[in-house]
């Protein structure tokens, strides 16, 4: 299956902020590996996926209480 990149616009603002997410993102079904650009303003995640969806990503930063929505390529 083809890898791709995913990237959203957060509210992921620090790093106890993405310790929350991270177990969830670590152990979901298609992800390779994730990061988030604190630095950056929009909280950019970048999601390199194998078979998972932007909605699924969206749903589990969402499941933590966080938001995260699609950047237009």
């Amino acid at each position: 299956m083809e890898s791709k990149n995913l990237q959203f616009k957060t509210n992921l603002n620090c790093g106890n902020c993405v310790s929350k997410v991270q177990a969830d993102l670590d152990n979901a079904d298609g992800i390779c590996e994730w990061n988030v650009d604190t630095t950056n303003s929009d909280k950019i995640l970048t999601v390199k996926a194998e078979g998972i969806t932007e909605d699924e990503v969206v749903a589990i930063i969402r499941k933590k209480g966080f938001k995260a929505e699609p950047v237009s390529a």
